[in-house]
Parts: C-alpha cells; structure tokens; sequence
C-alpha cells in the first residue's frame, strides 16, 4: 500500500497503517505532527479514534465506533486536532451520541461510521446586540439566537479574542457555520468546536450561598447542595438512582439540564428521553425538552464512547454557562469508569486497586473539578452542578469508583437498600449521606430572610439519629419496654419518614415540593412531636399517645399542592388541636 496524504487545514497530513487492533484498542506507525488526544480516523470506514498514548514508532489510539472488521494495514489518518465537538444552536431538544452526533440522523441500527454530523450545524435566528466600530472583550455577547425554546442563547466573542467589531450580520436566518462578525480580524460563527477535555475559560471561580433546589424534601431539606456544587449518588441495584436522576431533572431549578445516559440500559434510556418529551416545564409551561440536552451512550453502544460523553457533556453545560445561565449536568452512571478498566487491560497498562488504571482517581478528579459557580468571561454569573450516579458492585462502597468520588465531591446522597425494600422512596440514607455545603447554605438561607433553615434541619436531623439508635433497642426488648419520652422519640422518626422524607414520584401533587411546603411539613411534624412530649411528661400513657390517629398529618404531603404552605398549616393546627384534647 503506498502513503496516503490529506490535506487538513493547509497542512499534508501523512495516513500511517494500523498495526494491531484488539476491541476499541488501535495501534498505528507513527507519523510525524501526532500529538497526545489528537482525533485520528481509523479504517475504511473512517472510524474516529483518539491518541492516548506514544510510545517509539507506534502510536496507540482508543476507537469510539465498534472496530469489527479493521485489520492490520488499514489506513490511520491524523486529523491534527484534538477530539472536539461543535456547540451552537440545536443542541437544546436534542438527543446526541457521545460525540455529540445527532441520533435523530441515525437509522434503527447504530452502524459504524454510518451516523451524521455534529451538533450546531442547524440554521437559527440571529439578532445583533453590537454595531459595526464598537470595541468587545471576549465574552462579550454579538448577539442572540432565536429559536432556543425558552432558553436566550448568545453569540460570544471568542475566548482569547477580542478588539473591534469590524463587520456584523444584519438580523436574519443563518447556519451553525455562517459568519456572523468580524472581530479584530477574527470570523465569529454561530456555532464553533471545542475539545472536550478542555474546560472552557472564566473570569474567576466564586462561591455560592444558593442553593440547587431540587424538589426532593429529604434532599433539600438534609442533604442540600450549592449551585456550582458536585453531588455523588452511591446506590445498589434497585435503590432508585435513575429514578431519583430523572425527579431532578424534571424539577430542579436549573436553566438548562444535561443528562447523560453513560452506559445505562438502552430501555432506561428510552424511558427518559419519553417522559422528558411528554413533561411540560413548570416554569416556561412548554416542554421541559426544549431546555434539556440528552446525550446517550447505553451499554450496547461503543465502550470507549462512554468515557468521552462525560467530557462531551461538561463542555455542552460549560457553553451554557458561558451565557451566564445555571447548568445541572446529570451522569448516569460514572461507574461506567469500568471501561477504563477494560482498556488498560488491553494495553498492558499495570493494574492499581480491582484492575483500575492507576491514574483513576485523576480521571474522576477531572470530570468533577469542572463543576463551578463562575464569573464567565463577559461578566455574567453562571454555574455547573455535577451530579452523578455511581454503581458500586455487589453495594460494595468500598470499592475504587465510589471511594474516589467521595474524595472529590460537596455531598453524598446514599442510597438505602433496606430503604428501597421497604417501599421509602427516595431511598437516600439520613445515616449514610452528606453535604458539605451546608454551613455557607445556611448563611445564604439567612440572608434570604428564613433563619430557622439551619435550625430545622438539625432538630430533624437529630429526630431520625434518636429514632435509629433505639430500633436496635425495640427489636431486641420490644417497644413497651422502654421509657414513655424514648418511646416518642421512636414515634417522631416515624413521623418524619413518612410525614416528611418519603416522596411519591407518580403522585401530582407530590412528585415535586416547594420550599415554602417542605418548611412547612417539617415545623408541622416537630410541633406535633414537641406536643406529644409534653403529653407524657405531664403523666398521659405512652400507649395513648401511639394510639392517636396521626393520619391527617402524614397525608398531608399529599394532599396538599406543591407550594400549599395554608393547607399543611390547616393539617398541623387540626393536629396540635386533637392532641389538645388528650389528658391524663
């Protein structure tokens, strides 16, 4: 086979030949002007690859297509660039691979080298914010794009750019590659590519005192994160996580949701992207799709292109933030790390803790690390959440991916099995969860003029460790054995499980609760609680206490609307009255 020469940008770019092909594993002679994370096309079929390692005369590359059918001497074609993807209009509504390719261009088998091109390549609305003659930073907005949904997408000068508006488009119809500005001699289009393993430039990193509000009480009540924040969701088979990742991205109050589906079952995918198609946004009264961007890579799709739509999914919110707009990237699951796992094998690459590649944790460092609440480039105020899904073999904690995140990351949401059997959804444990936010939250809720946030959660914080230490107890001596006040401590943790953690996802009235509600369920079962305290103090039996009809209460979440605090009032003042009747 003679050379095989393209030219790419101006530059001759020399088709080495494949030497060995072992699964997504490619290695190739070296040709000169490769460099490490370079895109290189494998194959007849020009497969896209990307370098991760060189070493002499071979160049090892990791394949994102299924590589059944490449051989040795087949071509390898460096594209001298790095693996990227082209942001721009389109994307919101959109359905994507991990190379951010459309699937919507896809035929009903996912075949090699046989999907469309990249995202922002679709025409949008273009209206100018500037004039020919004025001076722009990069950052600074040229203009906007129409056609977004509820979302105002901007065109940004590009980072590193900046100086005099030379030409501008007037406001019309344009592709995601037209020009629509000149600035200091740069073509400024709709829509440009970014490499993925990149993160996008910003003015600073600020801290936040404001909280993701999830519409889940045991999160945002417990657990809650800041905006900017990074959240880990542990959880064996069955406890609920894509369930709990679905609820949050339906009704978090975020701008603009990112969920990638990174090695899920294909039917869990599907489920998803249905239900966001038929769920109307609550805060726009359209379709919660068209402010969603969706990137699936299921467990039959390639392995390696798992890996990368993590990254392809960060730099998607990242432009987003850019436009100073608050971004929730969802990760289903970052335990698909197993495919790291897999091509370290191949490579020969020595083994550190179960098989992992040594540099693991660094891999999980730097997907989390990119989360932020930041001052973008232009001046604006946006933020990326991170929170990701992880899948612990076998509910082994223990085990590298798991320990890792929870190195790396502001809050810990656990999921109970023993919760989950027991039909308590979301099965987060109050035992085994975490936020590390919750100090500069406080403050924040303080200054949003509720001071008794902090105060609330550590009073019910406190109910369910009381509760926990004595259900050893009554399952070894049996509840009537115990002291009067500990056997209210024990009726209070079942209060506020059932009147204020559990949550029903299928119930319209509970699948998604305000703040001003969760305040109020909490107060309510405290109040009721404090009452039943001073009932046995004052001589009534513990048994008569236990035996009241606390019913209206615990259905008072719902029963009531999402943001009905009046109606939770009316529950705990009807509550607080029956039990004012009680005596001695």
């Amino acid at each position: 086979m003679g050379d095989l020469t393209e030219d790419l940008g101006g530059a001759r770019r020399t088709a080495s030949r494949i030497l060995r092909v072992t699964g997504p594993l490619v290695e190739a002679e070296y040709t000169e002007g490769v460099a490490m994370h370079d895109l290189v096309s494998v194959g007849p079929a020009e497969l896209p690859g990307e370098v991760v390692a060189i070493s002499g005369d071979v160049v090892t590359i990791q394949a994102y297509e299924y590589t059944g059918g490449l051989a040795p001497g087949h071509p390898a074609l460096p594209q001298g660039r790095p693996l990227s993807v082209r942001l721009g209009p389109g994307l919101l509504g959109g359905v994507f691979d991990g190379l951010l390719r459309p699937l919507s261009a896809a035929g009903d088998w996912l075949l090699p080298g046989t999907r469309g091109q990249a995202a922002g390549d679709s025409t949008s609305a273009f209206s100018p914010l500037v004039a020919t003659g004025e001076r722009v930073a990069e950052g600074q907005a040229l203009g906007e794009l129409g056609d977004a949904g509820p979302v105002r997408l901007k065109v940004l000068v590009p980072p590193g750019r900046g100086g005099t508006v030379e030409e501008v488009a007037g406001a019309g119809r344009y592709a995601g590659d037209a020009v629509v500005a000149v600035v200091g001699g740069t073509p400024v289009t709709a829509g440009a590519p970014w490499p993925v393993r990149r993160p996008r430039p910003v003015r600073e990193r600020v801290g936040s005192r404001e909280a993701l509000h999830t519409g889940q009480r045991v999160i945002d009540l417990l657990f809650p994160v800041a905006r900017g924040g990074t959240v880990a969701v542990p959880g064996g088979f069955g406890t609920g996580k894509t369930m709990l990742l679905q609820q949050i991205a339906k009704w978090c109050d975020a701008d603009v949701i990112v969920y990638i589906g990174c090695g899920e079952r294909g039917n869990e995918m599907a489920d998803v992207i249905s239900e966001l198609a038929e769920l109307r946004d609550p805060r726009t009264g359209g379709r919660l799709a068209d402010r969603t961007v969706v990137i699936a890579n299921t467990s039959n799709m390639p392995m390696m292109a798992r890996e990368a739509s993590v990254y392809t999914g960060m730099t998607v919110a990242e432009y987003f933030r850019d436009m100073g707009l608050d971004v929730v990237v969802i990760a289903d699951s970052t335990s698909r790390a197993e495919a790291l796992r897999e091509f370290a094998s191949r490579t020969g690459a020595l083994p550190s803790e179960e098989g992992y590649p040594a540099g693991l944790a660094s891999a999980i460092a730097a997907f989390y690390e990119r989360a932020a609440t930041v001052t973008t480039l232009g001046g604006d105020r946006g933020s990326v959440t991170v929170i990701g899904a992880v899948s612990p073999p076998g509910g082994d904690m223990t085990e590298p991916v798991t320990a890792y995140t929870e190195r790396f990351v502001r809050c810990l949401w656990s999921l109970d099995r023993d919760l989950a059997y027991a039909r308590h959804y979301p099965a987060v444990s109050w035992a085994g969860s975490f936020s590390r936010d919750v100090p500069v939250l406080a403050a924040g809720h303080r200054a949003a003029g509720d001071p008794a946030w902090a105060g609330r959660r550590d009073r019910v914080g406190a109910v369910l460790t009381e509760a926990d230490r004595l259900a050893d107890l009554v399952d070894l001596i049996g509840i009537a054995a115990l002291p009067a006040r500990e056997r209210v401590s024990v009726l209070a943790g079942r209060l506020v499980r059932e009147g204020v953690l559990q949550q029903s996802a299928l119930s319209e009235r509970d699948a998604y609760c305000g703040p001003g509600k969760t305040a109020a369920l909490a107060d309510a079962v405290l109040a009721v609680v404090d009452r039943c305290r001073e009932l046995v103090d004052a001589g009534v039996p513990a048994s008569t206490v236990e035996g009241i009809d606390f019913g209206p209460l615990l259905r008072a979440r719902e029963d009531t609307g999402p943001h009905d605090v009046a109606g939770v009032a009316e529950r705990r003042e009807a509550m607080l009255a029956r039990l004012g009747d009680v005596r001695p």
